[in-house]
This record gives C-alpha cells, structure tokens and sequence, in this order.
C-alpha cells in the first residue's frame, strides 16, 4: 500500500474489508477482511497505476481503493461461484 505502513496496511485492510462486507451483504470473518481489503488495494492501485499513471495516498486514499477493491473481489467471486 503506497504511503503507509504495514501495520497501518493491515489496520487500513481490515476496515477496508469490513466496509465492503456490509455493502456487499457477505459474510467473513476478520481475517478475511483484513486479506480483501489488503489484496483488494493491490489490486485496485495495480490498476490505477496502469491506467491513469498514480494513485491515491495516505489513508484515507488507501481506504477507499481498499474497499473498491474489496468490493470487486467480492463481486468477482460471486460471478465464479454463480451467486451474482
């Protein structure tokens, strides 16, 4: 996660992971938040990154593309399971 540390990345993932649970209806226990709201940011910044050439910072930044990215995790193992 660009600007922040890994105990802030982790902190930052699990609220991230957690919002995008409640929005998208899901349900998973902590460590899973924590893990879709980190990989959700890579992912989300991997993108970001390539399309537009940067990225958002510092925290607040990384919470919101932490549960965009959540959220399309979501979104796309529902699309795999069938369950859209």
């Amino acid at each position: 996660m660009e600007g922040v540390g890994w105990f802030a990345a982790i902190i930052i993932g699990g609220l991230a992971g957690w919002l995008a649970e409640k929005f998208m209806n899901s349900d998973m226990g902590i460590v899973m938040n924590i893990i879709l709201g980190i990989v959700g940011a890579l992912l989300l910044n991997a993108i970001l990154l390539a399309v537009a050439g940067g990225t958002l910072g510092g925290w607040i930044g990384q919470l919101v593309v932490g549960f965009i990215g959540a959220c399309l995790l979501i979104w796309i193992a529902r699309m795999i399971r069938g369950r859209a």
